[in-house]
């Protein structure tokens, strides 16, 4: 036995040798690997009591019509949810007009991209609807500690918001493969998708400014609301049981008080 965990430490001493050599003797493929960390950002969603902003989820509504939903999918929603409570706020009659714009079935989901233009990619892009759950980034020790008190669920749209503003020139000496494009935040830097936004595109009927930070935050947010519309009414719930387990916590120790009132306390 002891012979085997000697072999084996040494075997993962190797390792870890083989890459720290690997990494010195060529920083730049070592850091080509690593993602650049997407910055937090301020969401009106955030924290136990958030809620999502009505004119921003408008905006980003937009930004999908636009400019997403040529390439892009949104098959888990559907119009009337844009009427639901906590959404975006429009009314069922606005939801409607808004779903006439489209030539719709029997079921009202978001209609799926033309399929002639989909063939035109080597790889179908990623439908939308669960997107800002399903994307992140590894927050690392000690951060995913605090993330625990301080109830910190923004990775996704902190993710895809950065990815819109993350494209550049690749730095000197890299790169990039034939029909990709770099983006400091995405995974390997070499991203399938050309930069889809850019400031001035779309012009918001709210005055908002058309920067290219709006946007990104806008849609990002809009993701969040498909991804996990009740948000709002889970968090009401979750902060009225809360308040239910305390007040019956306080009323079973009074209880428990009065019942053993009149027990003796050993000597």
């Amino acid at each position: 036995m002891r012979i085997q965990r000697k072999l084996l430490a040494q075997g993962l001493l190797a390792v870890l040798i083989a890459g720290a050599v690997a990494a010195a003797t060529n920083p730049a493929a070592a850091q080509e690997t690593e993602a650049a960390t997407p910055p937090k950002l301020s969401w009106s969603f955030a924290g136990p009591f958030g809620t999502y902003d009505q004119a921003q989820l408008q905006r980003g509504l937009k930004i999908y019509h636009d400019v997403c939903s040529s390439c892009h999918s949104l098959s888990l929603v559907t119009f009337r949810n844009l009427a639901d409570p906590g959404g975006p706020g429009y009314s069922p009659a606005q939801a409607a007009a808004f779903a006439a714009q489209y030539k719709l079935t029997a079921a009202d989901h978001f209609p799926a991209p033309n399929e002639a233009v989909l063939s035109a990619f080597p790889a179908k892009p990623p439908d939308m609807s669960v997107l800002a759950k399903a994307r992140g980034y590894k927050r690392g020790f000690p951060g995913f500690v605090f993330d625990f008190f301080t109830q910190y669920q923004e990775q996704g749209p902190d993710y895809i918001a950065a990815l819109l503003k993350g494209y550049e020139n690749p730095p000197a000496g890299v790169t990039v493969p034939t029909g990709t494009f770099y983006n400091k935040y995405f995974p390997s830097h070499n991203i399938a998708m050309p930069q889809p936004l850019s400031a001035g595109q779309i012009m918001y009927e709210d005055g908002t400014q058309p920067t290219l930070e709006n946007y990104s935050q806008d849609i990002a947010a809009f993701l969040m609301w498909a991804a996990e519309p009740k948000l709002v009414q889970r968090k009401r719930i979750g902060f009225q049981v809360m308040i239910y387990l305390i007040v019956l916590a306080g009323l079973l120790y009074l209880t428990k008080k009065k019942v053993w009132r009149a027990v003796e306390k050993p000597a």
